[in-house]
């Protein structure tokens, strides 16, 4: 047993005894502002912070209070305090294992052990297959102590890193009892990531929903999805990446933002292709006369390039697919469904009795907060079983989503793409959705995240999304976080994961405040960036980060250590002295011209985010100042692209003199002279569409965001349509010949 000087406690998160865990010298100070920010350090609170402009911001005492009663910490008065930093300090004392260990593959753990003095402690390891490996006892240096009255010692242990990457347990067992925790095993780097290395891939990005063919029910879905793979492949490109497919509200109305589901682990089935399911063709001649004429009215829907209507087309879909549902499947395709069942397991049972129940009660119905509080109150047992049917409905509802997306998958890689379909995985839940009910134990309560001020969002953003609670994630071994990936990556060859630095810190607003009136709240990124680099291998698929906005300088460099791709956004790609040279640009990178947060090129080169953002009244400057410094910025960035030989209009010109297309064209020509393993194209820019799909910081009733069909200057533009686009070929031929010039082709 160890030693460390007595009254000192060291807080322990993720089985290691991190850097920049505080010290707690309990009852040193009786200031009850310091004692606060002493106990907010020790959760891994921010006290200050660094703005976009650099200057250093301090947190407010009332920011500090709300964030620690939300993590579950008494803060009340200096007494609390107190004895809240006493805890902090004994909370690994009091457990016999900590929640989890984490290891990086080929390299041994340490973990520590906390029992009464004297008594015998036994470690071993189950691997996954079985296996069992013993544990060897350390020098871990720490007097025993006091804890409730038991005087524990701490002993430490280190795992073989001979172990396999995967999901292991730890076993302890004394006299006094007997725990587990989970040993996560997780790849220094991730292979699919070493496995591109040399290579270059160009892609198309996409928002699904308003990428509609003359077969679609009025919004795109996944057989849309194949198509477009299918179609750029032939191209060239090596992937198509897609706004997050997470499901939405069982019934319409359903919320319009990909970014706002009620779940992250399940899929929406406003995406499903009728059509496409074999029970489709048993349908009796009256329901397939009903579910064609439906289809018929909404295909009408497809040409028109006003506003998506999300509600008609799910509405009607719903009614088709409880036709279909009705029919007999065959004993091939039920053994297959069964077998999907059970692999989902309770995760799905619940989220499939949240659908029947929010069916059922308005979400202002008594039900929720008294008898339906969680998956496993009695109520909802009893709700189990009277509404089996729509619970097995929308069971198979996933189903078919999950068996669409692996034909989606299948149709990339058969057309010749390389990594095939990246889906977008969102940064948070709906706070009364079925996610933020299933998993309320682990989500923090009280809390929105969001972002601070920035540049581009002067007033803040606030997501409304309940974040995960640190400790309790921890707790349960993290778990759902892994459920959820494990689900999103099943048929997908990469996986973006928005706002990326989220796994490290985010943004906490007190509920009720305004976005400027939060604080960071940081994560165990080795254990989360650890799981996803560890889901993401087994499931042979990359992993893209969009670390766009304010960030810790070394959390870049972190996430290239382990193999995750960063995000370039051209117009963002600067330093003190103007825009980046191409060959600046990060190698381990995708790099696109734009993002869904602002409008397309032809509309951006126009000047529509100024003018959007105006009209919001967004700016903090007078609309003046806020054109002419966008002007300097772009025209700094064309300036380079001239300098490249890329773009032939002269100095000062505005790029109509150039042509909007031909500006495009070398914009993304540009790209493709960094090192970036990854392009993107966006397809609005394919198309020449200029109105932005999200303007960040708006309501639905300010903004249509998410509702904009695809569309360029002489309407609509159809799935059907593009191989013979003449925009879309020529763009996509120049990006091909820029990465391929000898072997390109149309």
């Amino acid at each position: 047993m160890a030693d460390a000087p007595r009254g000192e406690f060291v807080r322990e998160t993720g089985g290691e005894e991190a850097g920049d865990s505080p010290t707690i010298v309990p009852g040193t100070a009786n200031d009850a502002d310091t004692l606060l920010r002493e106990l907010a350090a020790a959760h891994r609170v921010g006290t200050s912070y660094r703005g976009w402009d650099g200057s250093e911001r301090a947190v407010s005492a009332a920011t500090l209070r709300h964030v620690l009663s939300a993590l579950d910490m008494p803060c009340a008065g200096p007494d609390e305090l107190r004895r809240s930093l006493t805890d902090a300090g004994l909370a690994p004392w009091r457990r016999l294992l900590p929640p989890v260990v984490m290891a990086r593959e080929g390299m041994p753990a340490s973990f520590n052990v906390h029992a009464p003095q004297g008594a015998a402690v036994s470690v071993t390891v189950v691997a996954e297959d079985g296996t069992r490996h013993e544990v060897r006892q350390v020098e871990s240096p720490a007097e025993p102590r006091d804890v409730d009255g038991v005087t524990t010692a701490r002993a430490g242990f280190t795992v073989p890193g001979a172990l396999d990457l995967g999901w292991h347990t730890i076993v302890a067992e004394t006299d006094a009892g007997r725990a587990e925790c989970p040993l996560v095993v997780t790849p220094q780097r991730l292979r699919t990531t070493e496995e591109l290395a040399g290579r270059r891939s160009w892609g198309l990005t996409a928002q699904l929903y308003s990428l509609r063919s003359s077969r679609s029910w009025g919004i795109g879905d996944f057989a849309d999805l194949a198509d477009l793979a299918a179609v750029s492949a032939a191209e060239g490109a090596g992937f198509v990446l897609v706004n997050p497919l997470h499901a939405a509200e069982p019934t319409p109305p359903v919320e319009d933002s990909p970014y706002l589901p009620t779940t992250r682990r399940f899929f929406n089935p406003l995406y499903i292709r009728v059509e496409d399911i074999p029970e489709y063709a048993y349908l009796d001649a009256a329901a397939l006369a009903g579910t064609q004429e439906q289809a018929s009215r909404l295909q009408a829907a497809n040409r028109d390039a006003g506003l998506l209507d999300r509600n008609a087309s799910y509405a009607a879909k719903l009614t088709a697919l409880e036709q279909v549902f009705l029919v007999r499947r065959g004993p091939a395709r039920e053994r297959r469904f069964r077998n999907f069942c059970a692999t989902q397991g309770k995760g799905l049972d619940d989220f499939a009795l949240w659908c029947a129940l929010t069916e059922k009660y308005s979400p202002s119905a008594p039900e929720w907060a008294e008898a339906a509080t969680s998956p496993d109150t009695g109520f909802c047992t009893a709700q189990r079983a009277a509404l089996g049917d729509r619970i097995e409905f929308y069971r198979w509802l996933q189903w078919i989503c999950d068996q669409q997306l692996e034909a989606a998958q299948h149709e990339a890689q058969r057309a010749g793409m390389g990594i095939g379909v990246i889906q977008d995985l969102a940064v948070g839940v709906q706070l009364a959705g079925a996610d933020a009910w299933t998993l309320s134990g682990v989500l923090a309560q009280g809390i929105t995240v969001g972002a601070p001020p920035d540049m581009f969002n002067q007033q803040g953003q606030n997501w409304t999304q309940p974040p995960w609670h640190p400790a309790k994630l921890a707790d349960s071994g993290y778990a759902a976080y892994r459920d959820m990936l494990r689900t999103v990556l099943r048929h997908a060859g990469g996986i973006r994961v928005d706002h990326i630095l989220g796994l490290f810190r985010l943004w906490w607003i007190p509920e009720g405040g305004e976005p400027g009136e939060g604080t960071y709240v940081y994560y165990d990124h080795e254990a989360l960036i650890g799981i996803l680099a560890l889901e993401a291998q087994r499931a042979g698929a990359i992993v893209i980060g969009e670390d766009l906005g304010v960030f810790e300088p070394w959390v870049q460099d972190y996430l290239a250590e382990r193999g995750v791709f960063g995000t370039s956004i051209l117009w963002f790609e600067r330093d003190d002295a103007g825009p980046l040279a191409p060959e600046r640009y990060r190698q381990q990178c995708l790099t696109s011209v734009n993002t869904h947060d602002l409008p397309p090129t032809a509309g951006y080169l126009a000047g529509e985010h100024v003018t959007l953002r105006e009209s919001l009244g967004l700016l903090r400057r007078p609309v003046e100042e806020e054109r002419a410094a966008d002007a300097v910025e772009q025209e700094a960035v064309l300036a380079l692209v001239r300098q490249r030989g890329l773009l032939g209009a002269p100095q000062g010109a505005s790029p109509k003199a150039a042509g909007v297309q031909e500006t495009v064209e070398a914009l993304y020509a540009f790209t493709a002279l960094t090192p970036s393993s990854l392009l993107g194209v966006a397809l609005v820019d394919a198309v020449g569409e200029t109105r932005t799909q999200n303007q960040p910081g708006t309501s639905s009733t300010e903004y249509p965001n998410w509702r904009i069909p695809l569309a360029g200057p002489d309407g609509v533009v159809l799935l059907d349509e593009l191989p013979e686009n003449a925009r879309f070929c020529s763009l996509l031929r120049t990006v091909q010949q820029a990465l391929h010039p000898a072997g390109a082709q149309r």
